[in-house]
């Protein structure tokens, strides 16, 4: 993986940042432990070292340094006939998270730095380090990169301004309009904490004028978000848990709706595991069919994918989907035929 900065040689800490992220993509990505002469082809920067011994020594500083950060390097045997050549290789198991509880401005935070992490453009030099393995020859862990997916991803345009409210503990009034609404109605709300759940953002707040907590999904929040009084106006209640409530709110009561959508060869894996059916259609598409809850929803998912998927069936999850797209070319300035 290389970067990009006008043409100059990356700095110090982000050439080490990009070593680093290479080496975890590559023990990550395989099957099998690799070797050491392994790793330094597969890493190109590792691969730039003039000598064995620079090679050595730097690959002893990142396997130290992932493993502080706690990163869970492991050595393996590579050959029960070869005893003395030791490889090395990251465990999705161990590598995944467990769940972890943060405050609400930490939520906050946490919030906006995966979604700026969602619409950076990681695309470009992860494809050409996993092309690399592949090339190589490299068995593939076919579960380790999951998540590692670069997606289109459309924003809330109340995010900022909820966000904001969250840390500050400030007052907010805004209109919310739900799916049997007509119309928007104006809420006021103490803002507890924002989460994401089912590819969703969510608000938890007390509502002052049902005098309750409840959840408020952004993308229903129509029209501008104003603050009211000051900063510091309210405390979250400590038994606070963001998450409960966003999964009873995110959790659908309906009866699903069938889909059925096309996807290209090595792209859309969380689609393909929720999928009822997956069947070949030639070289470079899947078919799936898939269910689905809200509309709205998996909309905006399939659209995150960008040319990597498209949907053949219902039709109005097929004119959903192209709605949102267009929205999307001319957010960034293109033209919509």
């Amino acid at each position: 993986m290389s970067s990009e900065n006008g043409g100059g040689a990356p700095s110090g800490a982000q050439a080490k940042t990009e070593r680093l992220l290479n080496l975890v993509l590559v023990l990550l990505y395989t099957r099998r432990p690799l070797s050491k002469a392994q790793i330094r082809r597969l890493v190109p920067q590792y691969a730039a070292n003039a000598s064995v011994e620079a090679f050595e020594r730097m690959f002893e500083r990142d396997k130290d340094e992932l493993r502080e950060l706690g990163v869970p390097l492991v050595t393996e045997d590579i050959d029960a006939l070869w005893e003395d050549e030791p490889g090395y290789r990251i465990h999705q198991r161990d590598y995944a998270l467990p769940d972890i509880a943060f405050e609400p401005d930490e939520l906050a935070v946490l919030g906006l730095a995966s979604r700026t992490w969602a619409q950076a453009s990681l695309a470009g030099p992860a494809a050409q380090a996993l092309r690399k393995l592949r090339a190589a020859g490299v068995e593939r862990d076919a579960e380790a990169l999951i998540g590692i997916e670069p997606r289109l991803r459309t924003t809330e345009p109340a995010f900022d301004a909820v966000k904001d409210a969250v840390v500050r503990r400030v007052r907010l009034r805004f209109g919310y309009r739900r799916p049997e609404d007509a119309e928007a109605s104006e809420r006021h709300v103490q803002p507890w904490s924002l989460v994401s759940w089912n590819g969703r953002w969510y608000l938890t707040a007390y509502d002052e004028d049902r005098e309750a907590p409840r959840v408020f999904r952004l993308s229903r929040i129509s029209g501008a978000v104003r603050t009211v009084g000051r900063p510091g106006a309210f405390e979250v209640p400590e038994d606070h848990e963001p998450h409960v409530m966003a999964r009873r709110e995110g959790t659908p009561a309906t009866q699903p709706s069938p889909a059925v959508v096309r996807v290209r060869q090595g792209a859309g894996h969380s689609l393909r595991r929720r999928a009822r059916t997956v069947g070949d259609v030639d070289d470079t598409w899947s078919l799936l069919d898939l269910d689905y809850h809200d509309l709205d929803m998996q909309a905006e998912e399939l659209a995150s994918y960008g040319a990597d998927v498209v949907v053949e069936q219902p039709p109005e999850l097929v004119d959903a989907v192209v709605e949102r797209l267009r929205g999307a070319v001319l957010a960034h300035g293109g033209a919509v035929r």
